[in-house]
């Protein structure tokens, strides 16, 4: 049962830094439970406003139903009673459906709601896809624009006249126009979080157009340094948000920039490099070479930002 009506679980993350975990995996790429209870402890022991487990970053994609299942039952059992768990739901619309009914029985607050696998569709296509997954479940639903879902202001506005758990409204795309339109149109109805990858690079002029939050995946590994850049883009301390980039997020860009598809890998590189190895990611991804681990360790000892050991962070 959610702890959080679906926009009392607005509130709650409209103003906090999100994240997306990691899912651990063994070296035969099988789901790993106490890697993933650990990480998720650690990642619930700082002030983070929410965590979506098997999503993007978690290799959500590469998960079969009943393993994303089995990973968001976890999550909650985990950390559910510390910090709200959110759910993605993706696919065919049938298979959102179930994703989302899954989610709702595995205790998850929320949902992110990815665009619908393969095809082209228009905006009727994309209002029924919603609905259908709003209907199925009583957690709120926040969609996802990007790829070929992307959402007109008065199709968001439609959604959210018909169904009270929708909640929120994910951009991966930053067409400043289209986000001032939805913003425009639907203001304080939804929440607003920034989607695009390593979302700290443009979360001070996104912040402008109602993005109050962003998805942290550098959250996942240098959680105080996440937590510290978030403060700075609230406080709107431009001065420190230049700063953060140049010592660490730009430099960092540039390594995950080396291969199509490391903005994953990079993220589980990173919590290798720093003790707290997960496992790697499951084709068609690919972990980080060696040399591409050395250069992310030595950036991050050169920006100042290794976490404590594990076994003092740990530590609630």
């Amino acid at each position: 049962m959610a702890n959080y009506a679906p926009q009392e679980l607005a509130q709650k993350l409209k103003d906090g830094l999100l994240s997306f975990p990691v899912t651990a995996f063994t070296p035969e790429l099988a789901f790993d439970e106490d890697a993933y209870r650990q990480h998720l402890s650690w990642q619930a022991s700082f002030d983070v406003a929410g965590l979506f487990a098997a999503g993007g970053t978690g290799e959500g994609f590469s998960l079969t139903p009943a393993e994303a299942a089995r990973v968001i039952r976890t999550a909650v059992e985990e950390v559910g009673g510390t910090v709200p768990v959110l759910a993605s739901a993706g696919g065919s619309t049938a298979q959102a459906v179930q994703n989302a009914q899954d989610a709702e029985a595995a205790g998850a607050e929320g949902l992110l709601l990815l665009p619908p696998y393969l095809t082209e569709c228009d905006q009727e296509g994309l209002l029924a896809h919603v609905s259908a997954v709003c209907a199925a479940t009583t957690i709120g639903v926040i969609v996802y624009n990007r790829a070929n879902a992307i959402y007109s202001a008065d199709t968001v506005a439609r959604l959210a006249e018909r169904h009270p758990n929708f909640i929120g409204f994910k951009d991966a795309i930053g067409d400043i126009e289209h986000l001032t339109r939805v913003y425009a149109k639907n203001g304080d109805r939804l929440f607003y979080l920034g989607g695009l990858p390593t979302a700290e690079t443009f979360a001070l002029p996104l912040l402008q157009l109602g993005m109050s939050t962003y998805s942290s995946a550098l959250y996942n590994f240098v959680p105080e340094f996440a937590l510290e850049f978030y403060r700075d883009v609230r406080k709107q301390d431009h001065a420190a948000v230049t700063e953060k980039l140049q010592r660490f997020v730009l430099p960092y860009l540039d390594i995950r920039d080396r291969v199509r598809g490391y903005g994953v890998s990079i993220v589980k590189g990173g919590l290798k490099v720093v003790g707290r190895d997960v496992g790697g990611v499951r084709p068609p991804l690919q972990n980080l070479t060696d040399a591409d681990l050395a250069d992310l360790g030595a950036l991050i000892d050169a920006a100042g930002i290794r976490p404590a050991p594990a076994t003092l962070a740990s530590a609630r």
